[in-house]
């Protein structure tokens, strides 16, 4: 490295915005620690929260705190002790960072280790020229994979993970939300062989974006009733599997509304507060099973999502809508909020 410091996008001070400066590289290993140049970032939704300081941010944000979570980079020093990694690897990351001590992270569950840090949030992030994490959480990545998407693999993992909770053979998977996420598991769906795959969305920007992934249907519950545009679809039966991706309890009722009796549901959007529904009707008596998702399997889903990309089985490049210099951070997240993007990368 030629210089002791390096450009970052942090939160500064705790109050609405980031700001880009120059701050010390993070030159200290411990052993097991890995330094990654980082070669591109993408905006999250979590780091536009962060951008707004909205009232999660409040609780876990500790500014000054460099921001950012998705990144793919080069391996440029290692600890002592590091043994999966060596200087000059291209790597992915999970941005769950597990203690390996609890029982989960003794068991097969890493990704929901009980004592968890998530970069970006409760330590510095990746919107940097460079980012220490343990190496633990790194992934070699096949160099043939572009460096745009090997930067969302990490939501690409959330996709996955979420979809393939269930054979999706020969079912009706229906997706609430075309979000970044949502069209990304309808490319998931389609290539894990379900026969129709309905997206529930409202924004035009993200109803083409769904079009584009190989969305079967998309209709838009503020204009038809989605329950019964369902149910005409598939013999009056219902959608087979839900996947939920919009944090929305409208969207989430009606998508439990319109699936049949024993179907799948998959759970990734986060609701901004308590539910209230009826349970006994939509849930219990359907007889439905429910899993929650949050983040990936480690690093089962890391696997999937590299062969998808090696392979060509999923092309994301509809997904990612714009390529920005770090420097102009801000019209990124302005797209963001604004809803007219996909995923929006950074160029470090």
């Amino acid at each position: 490295m030629e210089s002791e410091t390096m450009i970052a996008i942090v939160k500064e001070r705790p109050a609405p915005g980031l700001t880009l400066k120059r701050v010390p590289v993070p030159r200290e290993l411990g052993p097991h620690d890995v330094l990654v140049k980082v070669k591109r970032a993408s905006i999250c939704g979590t780091d536009v929260h962060i951008y707004n300081w909205d009232a999660w941010s409040q609780e876990r944000i500790r500014p000054p705190q460099i921001d950012g979570h998705e990144f793919t980079g080069e391996v440029v020093s290692i600890g002592g002790d590091v043994s999966t990694v060596k200087v000059g690897d291209s790597v992915v990351s999970e941005t769950h960072i597990p203690c390996q001590k609890c029982l989960q992270c003794r068991t097969g569950k890493m990704h929901i280790c009980k004592n968890m840090q998530i970069l970006g949030v409760h330590r510095d992030g990746v919107f940097a020229e460079y980012v220490r994490v343990p190496e633990v959480v790194l992934w070699k990545v096949d160099p043939s994979i572009p460096l745009e998407y090997a930067s969302i693999m990490e939501p690409f993992g959330n996709a996955i993970h979420t979809a393939l909770v269930t054979d999706l053979t020969g079912k009706n998977v229906l997706i609430t939300g075309a979000g970044p996420i949502g069209v990304m598991a309808v490319a998931v769906a389609k290539v894990s062989g379900a026969a129709q795959v309905i997206v529930s969305e409202i924004k035009e920007f993200r109803k083409e974006l769904a079009r584009k992934m190989g969305a079967d249907v998309i209709i838009d519950p503020t204009k038809e009733d989605l329950t019964k545009k369902v149910k005409a679809m598939t013999e009056d039966n219902g959608a087979d599997v839900l996947l939920e991706m919009s944090g929305n309890t409208t969207a989430f009722k009606q998508g439990l509304d319109s699936l049949t009796n024993g179907a799948v549901v998959s759970l990734l959007g986060v609701f901004p507060g308590e539910l209230s529904f009826d349970i006994n009707g939509l849930f219990t008596f359907k007889g439905l099973t429910m899993y929650g998702i949050t983040g990936r399997k480690m690093f089962e889903t890391w696997q999937v999502a590299t062969q998808l990309l090696k392979n060509k089985r999923i092309d994301l490049s509809p997904v990612v809508t714009h390529i920005l210099p770090a420097e102009k951070f801000e019209e990124g997240f302005d797209v963001m909020i604004r809803g007219i993007s996909g995923k929006v990368i950074l160029e470090f």
